[in-house]
């Protein structure tokens, strides 16, 4: 077994998340805690706690408490911390939704969570309200203001709820993202108030914020990474954080210039442009300290490349959504290349082999963890939740990695057929399925190509029926009609065969081997 190198942490219980984000709210009432980059806009701490509360008194005035669900289906703006927050003040649940799904998409996860309120912008109401139909949803809100809608200033007219509602913060569910966990289609991940608030405090001893610090938030809060990392973990610790709607690289970069960011969240695909793109010359950055890459492994070479350009600490993590999602984390100043660092707190870790027996120092084999971060489970699904955390409360990330001598881990490949396209977790059972559903299709298959840009990109190989004809441009427009930009067929070859075994799974690697 694995252990930290880091000091234990005393583990909160019985704080809910937003009293514990709030912890300083009070003691530093006129910093800017969110900043909108584009507009320049400036919430305080004190106005961040003010709007939270006044939400949450609205959101009660209308029923919601424990039991409730709110969807969030919003870019990165500061108002999303505030219905965030304010859903799990009034003692409900909060589910966060990608905004770039399709109506089917947001429909899945609406039914799965049984949201009762969808929060949104008036870009995605369209979207939003075809996905709300036939759920639980009796409500839709915009954020900014629109005919016929509620709107962000209705909820700031009820008298506010000043303190928390009551909730078992053990096992009540504050937030259910959703993640395809090892396979299959997208499941919610049970994360309660306890799992968010140990993880942040297990943190402390890798992420040190200093009371000048400045974080640019890019890394969408709809996904654990950003919600967690950046959105809480930063309030948390009084750190300013300047926010993007979306990654544009020049944008990012005279925001890093004018509010003089000290921490820039990445995936690996910033830290390419970072690295090479020459627009990054045109500006200053030496207010930059720290460079952390998340969601999917980063080269060594590409982070020593990075760190050199830019003069700063260019650091990678690990985790998951259902490690609430930090296992493990480099220490600025501290890395080794190609590691994604080291063990958190509180936190255990093992290296078993395929025979299920326990793997030494430098030697591969998948990695399993255990610690209070570990997720509650997956939402209405015993048997996926069953097939990713034992009785012993051990979770099997699919992952495949050694520990060196120093305690440093080293992500080498994974069990799971996830492809990771920018971060982002493409399955691709779901994208099979789908082309299953084409008229012309007999078989399909579809893998990850590595991509210097992306990570990875979906690859699909199809076999035809038989007198049936089909161009690759008309199947990839066919899926890019029905999913998410990130999830689309980027190159589609046909086969006449998909190579399987004799039990019928397919031969993935045969198909890479190609």
């Amino acid at each position: 077994m694995y252990t930290s190198n880091l000091p234990d942490v005393e583990i909160p219980s019985g704080i809910s998340i937003t009293d514990y984000t709030l912890r300083m709210a009070d003691e530093l009432g006129d910093k800017p805690a969110m900043i909108d980059g584009p507009s320049g806009r400036t919430q305080t701490f004190a106005e961040l706690k003010q709007g939270i509360q006044l939400i949450a008194g609205a959101l009660a005035e209308r029923g919601f408490g424990p039991g409730s669900t709110l969807g969030i289906m919003a870019p990165n703006i500061p108002e999303y911390a505030s219905f965030f927050h304010g859903a799990a003040y009034a003692g409900g649940t909060v589910t966060t939704i990608n905004p770039t799904y399709t109506a089917g998409e947001v429909r899945h996860q609406l039914l799965d969570s049984g949201a009762t309120i969808l929060v949104t912008i008036s870009m995605f109401l369209d979207v939003a309200r075809e996905a709300a139909e036939g759920t639980s949803v009796t409500e839709l809100v915009s954020i900014d203001p629109v005919d016929g809608v509620s709107s962000m200033f209705d909820f700031l007219a009820s008298p506010p709820l000043t303190e928390q509602v009551p909730v078992d913060t053990d096992s009540v569910p504050v937030v259910l993202p959703y993640s395809s966990g090892t396979t299959g289609k997208s499941k919610g991940v049970v994360l309660s108030h306890d799992n968010l608030t140990a993880n942040i405090e297990q943190c402390k001893h890798v992420l040190n914020y200093g009371q000048n610090d400045v974080a640019l938030a890019i890394l969408p809060f709809f996904h654990i990474y950003g919600m967690q990392v950046l959105m809480n973990g930063l309030l948390a610790n009084g750190v300013t954080i300047v926010t993007m709607p979306r990654f544009d690289l020049e944008q990012a970069l005279t925001v890093i210039q004018d509010h003089k960011v000290s921490w820039f969240f990445a995936v690996p695909p910033i830290v390419l442009a970072l690295a090479k793109h020459p627009l990054v010359d045109d500006y200053d950055t030496d207010s930059l300290t720290v460079v952390f890459s998340g969601a999917a492994p980063l080269s060594g070479e590409l982070g020593e490349e990075a760190a050199a350009r830019l003069g700063c600490s260019v650091i990678q993590g690990y985790g998951m959504t259902e490690l609430s999602p930090v296992s493990h984390a480099t220490i600025p100043g501290e890395g080794k290349a190609g590691s994604s660092g080291i063990t958190v707190s509180n936190t255990e870790c093992r290296i078993v082999g395929p025979e299920g027996n326990d793997l030494a120092v430098d030697e591969d084999g998948e990695l399993w963890i255990r610690g209070p971060q570990v997720m509650k489970g997956y939402l209405n699904n015993e048997e996926a939740t069953a097939a990713t955390i034992d009785e012993d409360g051990w979770l099997h990330t699919g992952d495949v990695a050694h520990f060196d001598s120093d305690g440093h881990i080293y992500i080498v490949d994974r069990i799971k057929e996830l492809i990771k396209y920018k971060g982002f977790q493409v399955p691709p059972a779901e994208l099979e399925g789908l082309l299953l559903t084409h008229p012309a299709i007999a078989d399909s298959a579809v893998i990850g190509i590595p991509d210097d840009e992306a990570g990875e990109i979906p690859k699909a190989f199809v076999t035809l029926k038989p007198g049936a004809a089909a161009t690759a441009e008309e199947i990839q427009e066919f899926v890019a009609g029905q999913v998410a930009s990130y999830k689309q067929v980027r190159i589609l070859e046909f086969i006449d065969e998909i190579p399987k075994s004799a039990s019928g799974k397919i031969l993935r690697r045969e198909l890479r081997d190609r």
